[in-house]
This record gives structure tokens, C-alpha cells and sequence, in this order.
């Protein structure tokens, strides 16, 4: 039989991320996110409760979670439930519940740069599509139409197909001796 271990959050940080190194160099990043939940008593009297859940990451994901989030920051998380358990110097068994985080969306606007462009993280990530400015409709049908006659007929030919060198043929019946 199946069985599911799924979780999806969304909430804000309590504390900052904390990074730390395994033994093994695995980078691993730890925080809290609160969630809230509001219901209406019978007597029409409102009332709300804060749940925490703690959150780790692993790999580069740790390393994302540390460069950009802060305290206060409104997340997606997804990931899945791990329970660990340890025995105290005391010899108490403690046991943790936590979330494994296996995405993490930002959901608050980028922060504005000083120009009041929006804000693009230094690294090696490059830019997604939806950052890159779209040229309108019309805009595109206005530069067609100011090409000459003679470059509109070029750019309408269909590329000339490659010629492929055709691999020698291998008689397998042949080379068995069949």
C-alpha cells in the first residue's frame, strides 16, 4: 500500500536561517516559520493560534535559504516530515519533529534598489523569462514592416536541411557468421 509524506507551508521566519557544516561537508540550514490559524466561536468571538515548525534544509537549497531569507519574510516551503530522536547526557530520550525542506518560494516583492529598479541577487543565477522585459505586438509588426521588400523575402525561406553523412551500414548476420 502507498502512503504520503507531503507538507506544504506558508508562513513567515521567526529567526534568521542559521547555516552550519556536517562532518561530511554537507551544508545544512535550519529555521522557524510561524503559521496562523483564525476561527469564529458560537459566540461570535474571534480567536487565532500561531503554530511553529521547525525547518531544515539541505545542499543548495541550504545555501539559498541562508543567502536570502531574513527574519519577518513570508515563504512557501515544501517538503516532507522527519522525526529524529537523541539521548541527553541526562540518558532522556528527546525526540524533534521537523519539516525537510525540499522547495522554498519567496512570496513577498523583491526588495526596490536605490533607483527604484527592481532588485536582482548577485550570483550565478541567471535571470528568469518572466524578467525580461517583453517586446509589445505591435512594436515587432512595426520593425516587419519597415524591412525592405528584398530582406522580408530572405527571412521567409526555409533553412536549408544539413546534409548528414550517412553511417556505413553493418551486417550483423554477417559478422556472426550466420
Amino acid at each position: 500500500m502507498r502512503s504520503v509524506n507531503k507538507v506544504i507551508l506558508i508562513g513567515n521566519l521567526t529567526r534568521d536561517p542559521e547555516m552550519r557544516q556536517t562532518a561530511n561537508g554537507q551544508m545544512v540550514t535550519t529555521f522557524c516559520i510561524a503559521t496562523n490559524r483564525e476561527w469564529v466561536t458560537k459566540e461570535n468571538e474571534k480567536h487565532g493560534l500561531a503554530e511553529y515548525h521547525d525547518i531544515v534544509a539541505w545542499a543548495r537549497l541550504a545555501e539559498i535559504c541562508n543567502k536570502y531569507l531574513k527574519k519577518g519574510k513570508l515563504v512557501y516551503v515544501e517538503g516532507y516530515l522527519k522525526t529524529r530522536s537523541w539521548d541527553t547526557p541526562e540518558g532522556v530520550k528527546k525526540f524533534r519533529t521537523e519539516v525537510v525542506a525540499q522547495d522554498m518560494i519567496m512570496l513577498e516583492k523583491r526588495p526596490k534598489g536605490e533607483e527604484g529598479e527592481d532588485y536582482i541577487p548577485e550570483g550565478d543565477d541567471e535571470p528568469m523569462e518572466d524578467d525580461q522585459p517583453k517586446e509589445e505586438p505591435k512594436e515587432k509588426e512595426k520593425k516587419e514592416e519597415e524591412k525592405p521588400a528584398e530582406e522580408a523575402e530572405e527571412s521567409k525561406e526555409e533553412p536549408k536541411e544539413e546534409k548528414k553523412e550517412e553511417e556505413p551500414k553493418v551486417d550483423i548476420s554477417a559478422d556472426l557468421g550466420l
